[in-house]
């Protein structure tokens, strides 16, 4: 595509532990990052936050409010360019049953990620997402 496309993420937290997500397609194959997509068209950020969610998690959550954007642009090896809105979240019920989208999900604590592979930026919007989930 040779425009910008808007993404939403949802940083849900359950008993102070966050949701990450193993990506097994590319762009991002093998990252640890935040359960989401792409908007379409007509649909408010919200509905596409819950439908993304639910599509690749199985799991209901309460949208607590935007905590940052990220900005990808397409690198040297292609790939494209998006603005992904991410907010804080709050389950509310169901177990993680992954899509074919993803191959791998982990509770963790924030301040425990460790030496996973994480997406750019995201130990920075998971500091973010967690002052709104804990004030």
């Amino acid at each position: 595509m040779s425009y910008p496309q808007l993404a939403v993420s949802a940083a849900i937290f359950r008993d102070d532990k966050i949701l990450l997500v193993r990506r097994a397609r590319p762009p991002a194959k093998g990252f640890y990052s935040l359960p989401g997509g792409r908007v379409e068209f007509g649909e408010s950020l919200h509905d596409a936050l819950h439908r993304e969610v639910e599509e690749e998690t199985g799991l209901k959550i309460e949208v607590i409010g935007l905590a940052a954007w990220r900005e990808v642009l397409p690198g040297t090896a292609g790939g494209g360019h998006y603005l992904i809105m991410s907010f804080g979240a709050r389950w509310k019920e169901g177990e993680p049953v992954l899509n074919d989208e993803l191959d791998d999900f982990k509770w963790l604590a924030p301040d425990a990620l460790g030496e996973l592979k994480l997406t750019s930026g995201l130990p920075e919007v998971i500091q973010l997402a967690e002052r709104l989930i804990k004030p």
